[in-house]
This record gives structure tokens, sequence and C-alpha cells, in this order.
């Protein structure tokens, strides 16, 4: 819960007055006023600990295997946050139902050691009115300031407590602890609770994860996950229907009834991945795991374990979920920073420059930002610079991809949902608050959710908008299928990014970059193109932009056998010739249209045919219109 700011020379008078007069002042909030009294009938010593009970080294050891997958899910969540708790001086307990303390992470609790503090029970019978207490007695998530806390040695420090709870009964409790105060350290106190709420949160969802496996195939495809068993050769022995979506993205509904392609058939860079190693019996767990399947890239947390029979390894279990989600929920608490920064936008032909030195003024002020520009031409990369160059660059950039989420789910993702028998849950204006609010894909909002997307931020005066759109939003509003208020709101400054063929001289340069980045991240060794390579790639005509480079490069950078990329390693979309093989082959077909990043205008030039025509063979394919 988020309290009212109180100030800790009242707060330490309240104690006084209750402590030495037993006189409980009316402004002390009543969770802490009955944990008070309880501390005083139990007679809990003030001053400091006194003799705490704890458990004996086998029972500690139960219960340390009851709770092993919860603790290993925590190890990986804390691994990420380790320099933020450090910088920080935050202390951080896993307890359990019945607040024996299980694990101790980062800063010692309260000056004491992981070996002083691990199997010590922390109920109010031990140690006073604490956060842990409170949030266990009333099964939510509270906020301690220092001069609340029965025992004075703590006066200094601020805590808070949230338990984890399955089916509605505690199961686990999480204590934090700042040991010298939130605010000597610059940390508002709702940043401490919703840092506290993101671990509560991913670890109740890890409790669900661990009950659901042993439940039908029907529960797994429903996982927001990705789970599959992968045998030795690479065949799928099972997959989940986000697994399955996920292999086969972009396939008609009517392909989905055949076999799924092994892995190392679908996923570019399967024999980089943790799942060969599980064969070798060697187990990953909550480490990142990168899929390039075709020309998409997913950055997931996963966990891959090999699975025995007989003694052998049989096949590997891949588990693997989003890791933007966390990422999203950390943001505010953990001030989640740009990936990006405008002088990672190479090039240098005049379109390019002229559109980065506008973007390095509109950084400085805090107007409202419009990005127009053709898919792929990098808008997402020019909003996370635009961010970090700003005045909130320590605030939060938040993301949503209006066409990535159903017309239903995106209010919910925008304005969060309270009530009605579902769990709180923040939308994405909430968690933008003194930072970035990047809104990709605008031109996908409806007239009525741009309406009501207006009404919620014009009144907020902490979030800065960058909006981006394929396609500019005022012709929409011409047409009447876009807000035309939104639109005014949004494109206070406009910025237009150039398509690739347009900036052809830079090709080189954006080559370079991208083979460099894709070496850092695998890691593997650096590659080169050949000169014949780079003319290849500097005299096609990229439809699909920088992303459909980068797509090709990817491919070429894990199928070249030395650090040097060969013409050979290279497929440029549609680098066979389309002729006219693409009316009656759909992979063909599929070719020309992706090359030509979905766009109907550009396709039907390029074959050399009406949009009428091409609406026919989208119609014999069984693909969707993307009128552009």
């Amino acid at each position: 819960m988020i309290r009212e700011r109180r100030t800790r020379e009242k707060l330490q008078g309240y104690y006084r007055k209750f402590f030495e007069q037993g006189v409980l002042d009316p402004n002390v909030h009543p969770w802490v006023a009955e944990a008070w009294q309880r501390s005083r009938a139990a007679g809990v010593p003030s001053k400091s600990f006194g003799s705490l009970v704890r458990l004996s080294s086998s029972e500690r050891e139960y219960r340390l295997t009851q709770a092993r997958s919860l603790i290993r899910q925590m190890d990986g969540l804390y691994e990420n946050l380790r320099d933020f708790f450090s910088l920080n001086n935050i202390s951080l307990l896993l307890l359990d139902r019945d607040s024996y303390a299980l694990k101790s992470y980062a800063m010692p609790y309260y000056q004491k050691t992981p070996g002083e503090v691990e199997g010590v029970r922390l109920t109010d019978k031990d140690i006073g009115a604490s956060s842990i207490g409170i949030a266990m007695s009333h099964k939510t998530p509270f906020f301690l300031y220092g001069p609340e806390i029965w025992l004075e040695e703590c006066h200094e420090s601020d805590a808070a407590a949230a338990p984890i709870l399955q089916g509605g009964e505690v199961r686990y409790l999480l204590s934090m602890v700042m040991v010298d105060g939130a605010e000597k350290h610059g940390l508002p106190m709702d940043s401490l609770i919703a840092l506290l709420l993101s671990i509560k949160y991913s670890l109740e969802q890890a409790l669900k994860l661990e009950e659901m496996l042993t439940a039908r195939h029907e529960i797994l495809d429903n996982l927001p996950m990705v789970v599959y068993q992968v045998a030795p050769n690479g065949e799928l022995l099972y997959a989940n229907r986000p697994g399955a979506d996920r292999l086969l993205r972009g396939k008609p509904e009517k392909m989905l009834t055949g076999p799924l392609p092994a892995l190392p058939e679908a996923v570019l860079n399967y024999r980089h991945t943790q799942i060969p190693k599980a064969f070798l019996g060697i187990p990953s767990h909550n480490r990142e795991l990168v899929w390039i399947v075709g020309s998409k890239t997913y950055e997931d947390l996963a966990d891959v374990w090999p699975v025995y029979r007989d003694g052998e390894v049989h096949s590997a279990n891949v588990v693997s979920a989003p890791i933007e989600e966390l990422k999203t929920l950390l943001a505010y608490a953990s001030q989640y920073k740009a990936r990006y920064s405008l002088s990672s936008l190479v090039g240098g032909s005049p379109r390019f420059s002229a559109m980065k030195d506008k973007a390095t003024r509109c950084a400085r002020n805090l107007n409202h930002l419009l990005v127009i520009g053709e898919p792929g031409t990098g808008k997402q990369r020019l909003a996370h610079g635009i961010h970090q160059a700003s005045p909130v660059a320590a605030g939060p950039l938040i993301t949503i991809r209006c066409g990535d989420v159903s017309p239903e789910l995106l209010p919910i993702e925008l304005f969060g949902q309270t009530g009605a028998g579902a769990a709180d849950t923040p939308g994405k204006i909430e968690l933008a608050r003194g930072g970035t609010l990047f809104i990709d894909e605008i031109d996908k909002l409806s007239p009525e959710l741009g309406e009501q997307l207006f009404a919620a931020l014009k009144p907020e005066k902490s979030i800065r908008i960058i909006a981006a759109a394929d396609v500019d939003p005022k012709r929409l509003v011409a047409k009447g299928i876009f807000s035309d208020n939104l639109y005014v709101l949004i494109s206070q400054s406009v910025l237009r990014t150039p398509s690739l063929r347009h900036r052809q001289t830079d090709i080189p340069q954006i080559a370079a970059d991208i083979l460099r980045e894709l070496a850092e991240q695998n890691p593997l060794e650096s590659k080169r193109l050949s000169p014949a390579a780079m003319d290849l790639l500097t005299g096609y005509d990229w439809p699909g932009n920088v992303k459909q480079l980068q797509g090709v490069l990817e491919q070429g950078f894990f199928k070249a056998q030395s650090s040097v990329i060969l013409p050979t390693d290279l497929v440029l979309p549609g680098g066979s010739g389309w002729g006219k093989a693409w009316k009656r082959d759909r992979n063909v077909f599929m070719e020309a249209w992706k090359a030509c990043g979905g766009n109907i205008s550009r396709l039907a030039a390029n074959l050399g045919v009406s949009r009428v025509t091409l609406y026919r063979y989208l119609e014999k394919y069984g693909l969707e219109r993307n009128r552009k």
C-alpha cells in the first residue's frame, strides 16, 4: 500500500508518547497501533534484538527444499538487481509462512550476517512491531517508517514487506529494509514499494507456474510463455500454443495443423543457445535466452534442464518467458534506462544527419513528439535515444506497441485495471510518470480509444509522450479514423525517419555496427563483410529498411564459417528472382511480401501488377490485407 509521507520527528514523538505514557496518538496508523499494543503485551524488548527462536539445521534444510523452485527464481531476480540493492544499502529477506527467514540477500539485515538471520523467526512476538508482522497479519504489502518500528536500534531505517500469496493464502513473505532510510538516498517510498511489488508478482507467477506444469496441456497453452520438450536431435516432443505460434509466426492457420519444425531448422542461433548444453547434462536456470526466429528476435528469461531416463539424457525441457514485463514492472523502481543513445544512431547522409540534429534539439525539451517513418527505419531506437538525452532521462522509459496488443486488451495495458475480481494492474501511463511513455504504432488506435487516451494524457504533466507511426496520423484524421485531439497533443514536434533507400551511403556504417552488436550479444568472434558482400548490400533497395538489413546480416553472421561474410552467406529477400513464380508458389509470394514490409503499394509496384490483383492473391494465400 502507498502511504502518505510522514516526518520522522512527529513519528518519533508518537512512539515516545506511547512508550513512555501508554497513550496512542490518533495520528498513528491503526495497523501500527495494533502492532505496538501486541508488542507491549508480549513484553518484547524495545531497545534491541533479544534472543530469537531458530530452526534446527534439519528443519531449515527441509523448508529450503520445499521452497527450492521459488528460491531459484528469487536468485535470478536478485542477480539482475544486485547493484541497485548495493547502491542504496537495501537488505532483502525471503521468509516462509511462519515468518522464518529462509534466505538473506544483499546488505546485512540490521547488521546481522546471513548466518545470524537465516533460520530465525521474525514475528511480532520476537522482534515487536515490524513491516513483516503487519504484512503477514493483513495479507497485504506495507511500508513502515523507521520510528514506527518497535526496536529503537532500527529507527534510522525504513522497511517494507509483501506477502507472496497463492490461492489467497500467504505462502512466503518478502522483507526489504533500507538501512539508512529512503530519504537519505533520494529514493521515494513508492519506488521501494514498486520494486517490492515487482518481485512479489514475479514470485507469485513462479509459484503458479510450478502448479500449472502438473496440470493438463490446456492450462499450459494459456501461459504467457513458451514451453518446449526437445529431443537430442532438436525435434519437438511437446510445445505449448505460444511456443508453436512463435515457430509458425506469420504462417496461415491451415498450416498450423502440420508438424512443427525442429528447433535447429526454425531457430537460427539454436547451437548458440543453452539448449544443446542440456543434452550434456548442463542445466541453465533464470538466464537470458535470445531466440532468432526468421527475421524476429526474442529476448526471454529461461530455464533449460535435462530430463533423464534410465540414467541418460532423454530430452530437455525449456520454459522461456519474455523479460519485457518484468522490466516494465521494475521500470519505475529501478529507474530503467534507455537501451540506446542518440550516438548509437549511425549514419552521415544529409537526410539522416538533419533528422539526428533535430532529434537532439527535441530531446532537450519536454514537448510531446511524433515520429513518422516506414517500418524498420529505427523509430524505437530513436525514441530510446531521445529519452536518454532528455531532462527526464533518470525516469522510466515505458513502451507499448499498439499493434501487438488486441483491441480489447489495449485499454487495460494503457490505463490498468482495479477490482472486478482481478488483481490490480498498473497501466503503462501510471508506470511512466516521471519519465517517457513511448507509444509505438499509435496509428493503430481506434478513434474512440484515442479520445480516451487524450483525456488521460492531457492533465498529465509528469509524462513526456513519444509516439511513433508508420503512417502520418494527420492523414488518418482527415479520413475520420484517428482522434484529432490526440493528434494535436502528440504532434507538438514531428520527426520523420528517412528510409534506407534514401540513405544508402550509410549502409556500410550501419552494417558494421550491426555485426559488432551481434558479436557482443552472443558472444562470438567479430565478423566483417567482404567487399563483394558489401557491394551486394549497397546495391539492394531495402524496402524493409534497417530492420530488414539487420535480419539479412543476422542470418549471414551465423551462416558464415569464417570471420569474413561472403556473398554466398547472404540471402537477400527475393534474391533468387521472383519472376512469375509468385503467382503459383506461396513461398515465393511470401518472400516478396516480406521484402516489401507488407506494404501493398510497394509490392504491387515491384511485381508490376495492380493492387486489385494483389488483393486476389492475398485471399488465395490466406493472408491479411495491410492497406498502406
